[in-house]
């Protein structure tokens, strides 16, 4: 059985992909206007709030510093946000996926990494796995597979001529 051809297992890596694109374009929405789910109105980033402040300033581990000096930056929340954003709508609508997928993997690696030791975590019930390596092992996934084609718009996205000059578009 080829996983990417095999209907069942082509729909449950779709899922996945539109799971994730909905937790990250979620994440951006809210850290953009302030839901009040886990950003509050009042520090949404259109009113000047500094989306990654709050996470990378509470950062703990051996790269803490490093962390802590990207926190509230202006570049940093800029390119947090795309990420959020891009990676969202490139895993809901299935384009990009290949790079979405290398991206959505790096951005939960460096939350993992900023964050390291899931046992401190209020939550944490595990000595070295949380959330974040299961979401990077799932991206991954992803960009190997042509996991855009089935409930997206995959197939589509590859035919176009600036994705088939450059396949690491896909």
């Amino acid at each position: 059985m080829d996983v990417a051809t095999d209907t069942r297992a082509a729909r449950l890596i779709a899922s996945i992909r539109i799971i994730l694109g909905a937790i990250f374009l979620w994440a951006f929405l809210d850290k953009t206007f302030g839901f009040g789910y886990t950003t509050p109105s009042s520090r949404a980033w259109l009113e000047g709030g500094n989306p990654t402040q709050g996470y990378l300033g509470s950062s703990f581990g051996p790269l803490d510093g490093l962390f802590h000096a990207m926190a509230g930056n202006v570049l940093v929340d800029f390119l947090f946000m795309l990420g959020l954003a891009g990676v969202g709508i490139a895993m809901i609508l299935g384009i990009g996926v290949r790079v979405g997928g290398w991206a959505g993997f790096a951005m939960v690696l460096l939350m993992y990494l900023s964050h390291p030791a899931p046992w401190a975590e209020p939550n944490g019930t595990h000595p070295l796995l949380d959330n974040h390596v299961l979401q990077a092992a799932a991206f991954l996934l992803l960009a190997v597979t042509p996991s855009g084609d089935t409930w997206g718009l995959g197939r589509w996205w590859k035919a176009q001529p600036l994705v088939q000059k450059r396949p690491w578009l896909a």
